[in-house]
């Protein structure tokens, strides 16, 4: 008989960083509501969408920081040791493990105040977290 290992805890552990790397580059760590929010956000996209966390994540159209010519850009590769990251991946891993409250209000778009996308021009947005606006 042969034995395999399971490495549930492993993809587990690599979907967590990245996606707090994304959080993170998004948000800075600003704020704890601002990570909550963004957060929640990606886990309503799943949920509503049946997506993938992986899927997510590298939607460059989404998430600006995943543009090379972004600002952000350079926040996805921050060290681990980082505070603001850390912060990141505790609120992440308390999404993954179903204990994030959704604090955007059911969102699964965002943008920051200082932006402005084609698509949220004719809607109203339904939370202002921390320089954050999200849309349903």
């Amino acid at each position: 008989m042969q034995l395999s290992l399971i490495k549930k805890s492993d993809e587990t552990k690599a979907v967590a960083y990245a996606i707090a790397r994304l959080v993170y580059a998004e948000t800075r760590a600003s704020s704890l509501p601002a990570v909550e929010a963004l957060t929640s956000m990606i886990n309503n996209i799943s949920v509503s969408s049946g997506k993938e966390f992986s899927e997510i994540i590298s939607d460059a159209d989404m998430f600006e920081s995943l543009n090379k010519d972004s600002d952000h850009h350079k926040y996805l590769s921050t060290d681990i040791y980082n505070r603001g990251f850390q912060m990141c991946l505790r609120v992440v891993n308390r999404m993954l493990h179903g204990a994030l409250p959704d604090s955007c209000c059911g969102a699964t778009k965002f943008h920051r105040v200082n932006r402005l996308p084609d698509w949220a021009v004719a809607r109203g947005y339904i939370a202002d977290i921390d320089g954050l606006l999200f849309y349903l």
